[in-house]
């Protein structure tokens, strides 16, 4: 059998997966601090996380995925200086921070469905947890943390191998941590931060510290223990939060539960931290502060479906830095048509064949007889760290594979796609013809108008074609003639 082997960031090294629960599998993944729309190089974090969670469902673990909402404590330069993200854009808006909240979350949401991402069991909202964030601050205080006049600090001394996970002592690392006065260490952050006299914030609460608000460390820690218990299995997500977040979560976790030294990995509050790496564009419109930046709706009012950037992701190794651009995600809309034709031909062939989960377990007592080196190469692939790459040119392998009944072919497919979710089963052709926001022109009208081509060619009327040419041309339309892929136009 094949063990799922995955990199570990806090050991630098593949190990294999070997859930705390036997059966089990408890992932926690940092979700959002929805003081924003996310940009599509914050999306590439839930597509890795989804990939995770499906292929810990295709291994036959029972999933617990947990993503948080941040909707109150992180500050602007990640630390602990700056404003909170929250009240800086709902004093921007003149608006509640709670309905700027509500609305980010919502705008999240939709992409979260837009690129097929399974919900997690819990979405936990940061000012739920309120409560349990003041008991837990209070919890490690005596031991662990002291009070300076802007709150309660945590002291990084205390805890055996701080920043272990960012190799903070080897490479560079927390440069993002601005001085505090009083500070006892450089690396020392806040978990509760008191209102400054004079000032009120939209959100905040009494606690033995003052009045005021959790730091944004402290919300993961309470929220991942609360709801999958001290320790879990993974907590991912973006390489960004390697450096100062994660670290400082780690940190907490070992002083609450009174653990030791992190060359055991459990110590950390969970065995195996994993990390998507960037989404790099470079014109610079991968950053909020920009103004205008990459969103999944500027995909689709660009023409390009959603889910051809989830299989962009997928071409790359979640652990490599991956270069955006459109001629890359144009490339990845074609190869998306190239399978939704095949699967659509082999669901015409075999119309009665469902299309439902399957477990690994599963095909593995199935015979795929002619498909069964590529089912092989598919399983060998995911269980190698992700390895999605390879796993995409095994699907192809199986539907490019003659002389194999057509239901089988669908089958495998399934298995495949139940993992790799690019919804195979479901796009058509017309999902994945968008129409530019900037498109003068419909789709009834553009295939009238091909309709109308079509038969003037077949009459050799070529001017009469040529002319039905020149009108789609001028409205933005291109007719493909002779495209292998049987497309007809694009936008």
């Amino acid at each position: 059998m094949t063990e799922l082997t995955l990199f570990n960031s806090l050991t630098r090294q593949l190990e294999p997966f070997r859930p705390i629960h036997d059966g089990e599998a408890r992932v926690y993944s940092c979700g959002p601090t929805v003081y924003n729309y996310p940009h599509i190089g914050n999306m590439r974090a839930y597509v890795f996380a989804d990939l995770l969670g499906r292929t810990l469902s295709w291994r036959g673990y029972r999933l617990t995925h947990v993503i948080n909402i941040t909707d109150v404590g992180h500050l602007t330069d990640d630390a602990d200086a700056g404003e909170d993200k929250m009240e800086r854009m709902a004093a921007a808006r003149a608006q509640s921070i709670w309905d700027i909240a509500r609305h980010y979350t919502e705008a999240y949401w939709a992409d979260i469905r837009a690129l097929n991402i399974r919900e997690p069991a819990h979405w936990s909202i940061a000012t739920d947890y309120i409560d349990a964030m003041i008991d837990f601050a209070a919890s490690i205080e005596a031991k662990h943390c002291y009070r300076l006049k802007g709150g309660l600090y945590f002291d990084v001394s205390t805890v055996a191998d701080y920043g272990r996970l960012a190799r903070a002592h080897t490479e560079e690392g927390e440069g993002r941590i601005e001085a505090v006065a009083g500070k006892r260490n450089a690396a020392d952050f806040a978990i509760w931060r008191t209102t400054p006299a004079g000032e009120t914030r939209q959100m905040e609460w009494d606690s033995p510290w003052g009045r005021g608000a959790p730091g944004w460390h402290l919300e993961c820690s309470v929220m991942s223990g609360k709801l999958l218990g001290f320790p879990f299995d993974i907590h991912t997500g973006g390489i960004d939060h390697r450096e100062i977040h994660h670290p400082n979560e780690i940190a907490q976790n070992q002083a609450f539960c009174g653990c030791g030294s992190l060359t055991d990995p459990v110590n950390s509050g969970a065995r195996m931290w994993l990390h998507n790496n960037f989404l790099v564009e470079r014109g610079g419109k991968m950053s909020k502060s920009a103004g205008e930046f990459l969103r999944v709706p500027l995909l689709v009012e660009r023409g390009y479906h959603p889910l051809a950037y989830r299989l962009m992701c997928l071409q790359a190794h979640y652990r490599s830095e991956l270069e955006f651009s459109w001629e890359a995600l144009g490339a990845a809309l074609t190869r998306l048509k190239r399978l939704v034709m095949a699967i659509a031909a082999l669901q015409e062939r075999a119309p009665d064949a469902g299309w439902a989960a399957w477990t690994r377990a599963a095909a593995q007592a199935q015979d795929w007889g002619k498909l069964q080196p590529a089912m092989d190469r598919f399983d060998a692939a995911l269980a190698d760290d992700l390895g999605t790459p390879v796993a995409l040119t095994a699907l192809e392998e199986v539907l490019a594979t003659k002389k194999v009944d057509p239901a089988l072919k669908l089958a495998a497919a399934t298995a495949m796609d139940g993992v790799l979710g690019l919804d195979l089963g479901r796009l058509t052709r017309a999902d994945l013809r968008l129409r530019p926001s900037s498109a003068a022109i419909g789709e009834d009208e553009i295939t009238a108008l091909l309709g109308q081509r079509r038969e003037a060619r077949a009459a050799k009327d070529f001017a009469a074609s040529d002319a039905l040419r020149d009108r789609l041309t001028e409205a933005g339309v291109e007719a493909m003639d002779g495209d292998p892929l049987g497309w007809e136009w694009r936008l």
